[in-house]
């Protein structure tokens, strides 16, 4: 997990619960990167086209896809 801070002094990073604190110091913007659903096949699928990414597919677990969708984010900078 990594925090970046943009030449506009924006914190930009991967949301955990844990860091939520991080809102409090000014005003937060909130925005999805991807989003984690099941396909017609029973598996699960991470559409990335938020942040001009890829369908990253197929996953067997929720759980598989959500780390494809940190490692994903991870290796672009987010």
């Amino acid at each position: 997990m990594s925090i970046t801070i943009t030449p506009d002094g924006d914190l930009r990073f991967i949301w955990l619960d844990a860091l939520s604190d991080l809102v409090n110091a000014g005003t937060p913007r909130i925005s999805r990167a991807s989003s984690v659903e099941p396909t017609p096949e029973g598996k699960w699928a991470v559409d990335l086209a938020p942040v001009g990414g890829p369908i990253l597919q197929p996953f067997t677990k929720r759980s598989e896809a959500l780390a494809a969708e940190v490692r994903w984010l991870e290796q672009k900078g987010y």
